[in-house]
């Protein structure tokens, strides 16, 4: 009887491991359609837009939470991380100067799976070996190799590329490590329990106080950008609501592993839906960053 109810945790630990790993593959096609929303109704119009679908999508899927039943640290401390990650995401990519910025700018966001195993195994969820330091490393390369692209490196180039549009790129670079953080502490804290719909209204409601006090022009209807604000709101709001319940039921370091080709995917995506074609350097970077995520995982493979 023990041995059956053991392999019946096994096998619901593995479901949640697999239903947090699809939400990967719906992020990977988040990228271009967050550009080209934005492009139609502003860089905050376009993500308030996007968050107010998601929440009520959300709320339809798994209802509303209790909220007086959630865990306090889990609602304030990993609702305050949500809410900051979507917003500086959402925000740097509409922010961006152009379309090949905005490719840029999404694979920064795409350090959070290595800073996840980091934050982990600071927080002694997990133990990592001596391979950990330079995986990490190797992600950052990867990224001064994005940015690069296929010129000559230097740091008084990247420096340039970076003070030619600071408030995309220090946002891109917050959501990686506000992600990264949001699922170290859910893990701890979230007691099995899904806020999701309740976060999705708060940054929509954020956004759109934003909005209101920005100088961004009237939103106009679109037809083609109410479909694209609806796709990407549906995979957002089944995203994010099975990775809430892969990362506090299934296994954070495979959910990490399966994000570590997410890069790839979202590139390829992203390029194809706007027409942008990155040069080699982008796609060695990309590489790189996915290599050393792989790396990270390598690192803390099997360590408890």
């Amino acid at each position: 009887m023990e041995r059956q109810s053991s392999g019946t945790r096994k096998l619901s630990h593995n479901a949640s491991t697999l239903i947090g790993m699809s939400a990967v593959l719906m992020w990977s096609a988040s990228l271009g359609l967050i550009r080209s929303i934005s492009e139609i109704f502003g860089a905050t119009g376009g993500a308030a837009l996007i968050f107010s679908a998601s929440a009520m999508l959300a709320t339809l899927a798994v209802g509303w939470p209790k909220v007086r039943e959630l865990p306090r640290a889990y609602l304030l401390g990993s609702g305050s991380l949500f809410v900051a990650y979507e917003i500086a995401l959402s925000l740097s990519v509409g922010m961006a100067h152009g379309r090949a910025q905005a490719l840029e700018l999404g694979m920064i966001n795409y350090l959070w799976p290595s800073l996840t195993v980091l934050l982990a195994t600071l927080m002694r969820q997990q133990r990592g070996s001596w391979l950990l330091p330079p995986a990490i490393a190797l992600c950052f390369a990867g990224i001064v190799w994005v940015m690069k692209g296929d010129g000559d490196w230097s740091p008084a180039l990247l420096w340039a590329n970076m003070r030619g549009n600071p408030p995309a790129y220090a946002l891109a670079f917050g959501a990686a490590i506000l992600w990264a953080a949001y699922s170290v502490l859910t893990r701890r804290v979230g007691g099995g329990k899904n806020a999701v719909p309740a976060f999705l209204v708060v940054t929509a409601l954020l956004l759109w106080i934003k909005y209101a006090l920005s100088a961004e022009p009237a939103l106009h209807v679109s037809l083609a950008g109410a479909l694209q604000v609806l796709v990407l709101s549906a995979l957002t709001a089944t995203a994010y609501s099975c990775w809430n319940h892969g990362v506090q039921r299934g296994s954070i370091t495979l959910l990490a592993t399966a994000s570590y080709f997410a890069p790839v995917f979202s590139a390829l995506l992203a390029s194809a839906w706007l027409g942008v074609r990155p040069g080699a350097g982008f796609f060695q970077g990309v590489a790189m960053v996915t290599a050393g995520s792989f790396a990270c995982w390598w690192a803390t493979r099997g360590k408890a």
